[in-house]
């Protein structure tokens, strides 16, 4: 089998579940991890013979694709903030809104840089606190998770992509254990906030993969999380301090009215798509 006829077997089929351009995307990507040649490149490689073995390997990723599982997953690779991050399903697969929060605390961060001392909750893959790590070098950055099979993902990434991160074991949840946590300049969190109503319309790709725990919170008490957020910064952040979290879609007024309660002023921001994703302290 030729590449050509692989990358074409593997979009045909895929088509049956997956609507053309995202077909089309899986599979080249595929094809990139099997033969670690780029579409441009495969341009001159169209009649170059793949191996056996991958052969075999693209009849069981195609495998796995079908029944819904994400690519990230089946490759066990995921981009965020221009790095190449481990996956498995103990973690979120990172999202391109989180890189928007990432890159908002970025650009707004104010503190000098060998002082600077950040917080993030709910760690899982790592993506947050090792892109801030990598961009922010003299930062102390910390992170936190409650699930030890996420903080093992965090900690390979940290360890593949040269970081030292400071990766703790904690519910966040569990107020006498988030009191034992220093002061931090910046706190930002993806935490989980999908109403559990919202299930029955999200995609088997994330409903039947990705870590429940990750996801959703009681429809009853949604903004759970950022009320211990909230309430853990009026005693853990630093004079000048700032906190950043990423929202529901539907719950920006909620969650900014939840802060407001608590004393702070907050700033919504929109994603690319024009959703109101991110909310900060002002």
């Amino acid at each position: 089998m030729t590449i050509q006829e692989a990358s074409r077997q593997i979009n045909n089929e895929l088509r049956v579940i997956y609507e053309q351009g995202e077909a089309a995307a899986i599979s080249n990507r595929v094809i990139e991890y099997l033969t670690g040649s780029k579409p441009t490149d495969r341009v001159f490689q169209r009649e170059k013979a793949i191996s056996a073995e991958q052969e075999n390997q693209l009849r069981e990723y195609t495998r796995r694709l079908l029944t819904h599982e994400p690519v990230q997953y089946v490759l066990n690779e995921a981009w965020f903030g221009g790095l190449k991050f481990y996956v498995d399903k103990n973690v979120l697969i990172p999202r391109p809104e989180t890189e928007e929060l990432v890159e908002w605390v970025i650009a707004n961060c104010k503190f000098p840089l060998d002082k600077l001392s950040i917080l993030d909750i709910g760690t899982g893959s790592g993506c947050i606190p090792v892109t801030l790590k990598r961009k922010l070098r003299k930062a102390q950055v910390y992170s936190c998770d409650i699930s030890e099979a996420a903080l093992e993902v965090a900690k390979r990434n940290a360890s593949t992509l040269g970081v030292d991160v400071n990766l703790l074991s904690l519910d966040f949840l569990d107020k006498v254990k988030r009191e034992q946590l220093p002061s931090f300049d910046i706190i930002i969190s993806n935490p989980p906030y999908v109403p559990e109503e919202d299930k029955q319309q999200m995609q088997p790709n994330v409903l039947n993969y990705e870590p429940p725990a990750a996801l959703f919170v009681p429809d009853k008490n949604a903004l759970i999380f950022y009320e211990a957020i909230a309430e853990f910064g009026k005693g853990h952040l630093n004079p000048g301090g700032t906190i950043y979290v990423e929202i529901h879609e539907g719950l920006a007024k909620a969650v900014s009215g939840l802060f407001t309660s608590k004393g702070y002023r907050t700033e919504i921001k929109k994603d690319m798509q024009g959703k109101e994703r991110m909310i900060k302290t002002v």
